[in-house]
C-alpha cells in the first residue's frame, strides 16, 4: 500500500468526494485508512458512573484505500505514484506527473 500515516490525501469517491485530509491511521491488511475529518460517524455512549450523563461522540471511520489518492504539493493535484529504488536500497514514492518525490 502506497499510503502512509501523516500523508495528505484527496478523496476521489464516496460521500466526501473532493475533500482533502491528513491520514491518521493505516490498516494495511484490511486496505483501509482513517482520514482526518472524513467519513465522520456518531456513536452513543452510555454513562459509566452514577450521576454521569450519556453522550454522543463523533469519530472518523476508516474508508477503503482505493478511494483516496496521494496529494502532490508540487503539482497541486491528486496523483498516482510509483516507486523509485535508490542506491541505498531505499524506496521513494514519486509523482507520475512531475517526477518529484512525494
Amino acid at each position: 500500500m502506497k499510503i502512509n500515516k501523516n500523508d495528505i490525501v484527496k478523496i476521489i469517491s464516496g460521500k466526501d468526494k473532493g475533500k482533502k485530509g491528513k491520514v491518521l491511521q493505516v490498516f494495511p491488511k484490511q486496505k483501509r485508512v482513517v482520514v482526518e475529518g472524513i467519513n465522520m460517524m456518531t456513536k452513543s455512549v452510555r454513562p459509566k458512573k452514577m450521576g454521569e450523563k450519556g453522550q454522543i461522540v463523533q469519530y472518523n471511520a476508516p474508508i477503503n484505500a482505493t478511494n483516496v489518492l496521494l496529494f502532490c504539493s508540487k503539482c497541486n493535484k491528486a496523483v498516482r505514484t510509483s516507486y523509485l529504488i535508490a542506491k541505498d536500497k531505499k524506496k521513494d514514492r514519486i509523482c507520475r506527473k512531475c517526477k518529484q518525490t512525494v
